[in-house]
């Protein structure tokens, strides 16, 4: 088809395809690829040498109109106008002999504050995945589409000359603020394409005064009262927002107005390490035609995955649209949250298993970030380990934290939101010691009653270490699961394990955020001196 590309200097003699179908793609992915189909159907892809993101080879664009507004450091790292346009030069002529695989897509489910993206892909087994986790857009959007908002070129089998470029390896990421453009080239993994939608629209949101965050979302189907939960890996997020009497609106990224919540993607982009029926069904039945499923080894006879098989990676990965979850929010859209959940997963085994936050623990909290990896998640982890993740998405975010977390407050204070901290950890003990883990179906009571309202009349206690309020009593839940303290054989150990805990929180927050407001920084932990 005819396609004007002048606006990035791209032409080429070669075919070029625009918002193909998903039996097109899964045909000429078979066709030129070695990809293979599953017995359900999913689209069995392998990414090669980079099978997760690659941080230190993501990079912004370093322009004076936008410098001010980034928070610069280890996660947004410049890269010079020069070095950026000469790898533009390369992509675009890299691409030029090559059949073009075009996505026109959107982000940001309310239109209101949506974004157009066009993704040009080499390969048409990413044309699909993209296809599948971006807003596709409807007949009369798509005759209407114009010219984007941003571009994205990927390169994946391109790889780059790290000396020459001024790049730290063959692989680069790298969004231009300004022009607009994004270039990936070197890395397989098709993961990079989402996230950097999600960096952009974290910082143009941001700029419409949207607040953009990294959590799920749900809404209660018969009271319309929504709820976001914030977590990162391994706490829980994804079970605990797949909740089968709510309707899920999204599970990873979603913009806040001032009238809305709204998921900024059209697909899902779930785990699959050790995935099975029981654990999670909605994934497990999403798993069909028309869904890519990464780095899982397939068997070549029967054409099963084996889902406990990690031995490309642990980070195993399946993309789908968002309507292959029945109990889903079409739309894409939801009301003023009620209630807002951080989930973390203490393995110091001490912070209460749910308690309430006022603004500034919450801006605290938000900001903070905290958890902890767990094995499975992340190569080479293999014990639990304390992480601190900014506003529970670092990677993500290009301007300073402080601006996310006041536009959080300034939600909190104009809608009255209930902001829970529920710890999805262990209880009575380290998890290097064998301590248990708290019970999901504790765990799922307690979120229950969040929801419902029933804890915002129920007596809380303060603890001094934490500088939080939790519950002292909860239909159903043991009181040693409520007061952590309760848990364990030695009330010492128990307050000497907590102040190694808030001793890790105030000095991250130090080390971090030197120039944060005092009001946010008292709402943290405070270690007991003896």
């Amino acid at each position: 088809m005819n396609l004007d590309l002048n606006y990035l200097g791209l032409k080429t003699n070669k075919n070029i395809y625009r918002n193909l179908n998903v039996d097109e793609l899964v045909k000429l992915s078979l066709e030129r690829e070695d990809v293979a189909l599953s017995k359900t159907g999913a689209l069995s892809v392998t990414t090669g040498k980079y099978t997760g993101r690659s941080p230190k080879d993501k990079f912004i664009v370093d322009r004076e109109e936008i410098r001010s507004d980034i928070a610069w450091g280890k996660v947004n790292v410049p890269i010079s106008i020069e070095n950026y346009n000469k790898i533009k030069e390369r992509l675009i002529d890299y691409l030029s002999d090559k059949d073009l695989f075009i996505f026109d897509g959107l982000s940001g489910a309310d239109r209101k504050y949506s974004k157009k993206f066009r993704i040009i892909n080499e390969l048409p087994s990413q044309n699909l995945f993209i296809h599948q986790l971006l807003i596709r857009p409807t007949k009369e959007e798509l005759d209407n589409y114009n010219n984007p908002n941003y571009t994205i070129l990927v390169c994946p089998t391109l790889k780059l000359e790290k000396e020459k470029y001024g790049i730290n390896s063959e692989a680069a990421i790298i969004i231009d603020y300004v022009e607009n453009i994004i270039l990936i080239a070197g890395t397989g993994y098709a993961g990079e394409i989402k996230k950097s939608v999600f960096s952009t629209m974290n910082y143009c949101l941001t700029k419409m005064g949207v607040l953009p965050m990294h959590c799920s979302a749900n809404i209660d189907p018969i009271t319309h009262e929504s709820a976001i939960f914030f977590g990162l890996s391994g706490t829980g997020k994804t079970t605990l927002s797949a909740d089968p009497s709510r309707m899920l609106i999204g599970d990873d990224e979603h913009g806040f107005s001032e009238d809305s919540i709204f998921n900024l993607e059209g697909g899902c982009y779930a785990k699959c390490i050790n995935l099975s029926k029981e654990s999670e069904p909605d994934i497990y039945n999403a798993i069909r035609y028309g869904a890519v499923v990464e780095n899982v080894i397939l068997n070549k006879e029967t054409k099963e995955f084996d889902f406990s098989d990690d031995s490309l990676t642990e980070n195993t990965r399946v993309a789908y649209p968002i309507d292959y979850i029945n109990n889903s929010v079409k739309e894409g859209v939801g009301p003023i949250p009620k209630v807002i959940i951080f989930l973390t997963a203490d393995a110091f085994g001490v912070l209460p298993s749910i308690s309430r936050l006022n603004k500034n623990q919450a801006m605290y909290h938000f900001i903070t970030g905290f958890t902890s990896k767990l094995s499975g998640t992340e190569r080479g982890v293999k014990n639990p380990e304390p992480t601190f993740s900014t506003l529970f998405g670092e990677p993500f975010m290009p301007m300073n934290p402080k601006i996310y977390a006041h536009m959080l407050g300034e939600r909190l204070d104009k809608y009255g939101i209930d902001v829970y901290l529920v710890n999805t950890g262990w209880i009575g003990g380290k998890a290097s010691d064998g301590a248990k883990r708290i019970k999901l179906e504790y765990t799922r009571q307690m979120v229950k009653e969040a929801l419902n309202g029933t804890l915002r009349c129920a007596k809380f206690k303060h603890h001094d270490i934490f500088n939080l309020d939790y519950p002292v009593e909860i239909s159903g839940i043991p009181n040693e699961i409520l007061d952590p303290a309760l848990a364990w054989d030695s009330i010492d150990e128990y307050i000497s394990a907590s102040n190694a805990l808030a001793k890790l929180f105030m000095d991250n927050f130090n080390s971090k955020y030197p120039d944060m407001d005092l009001n946010i920084v008292s709402a943290g932990p405070k270690p007991i001196i003896k």
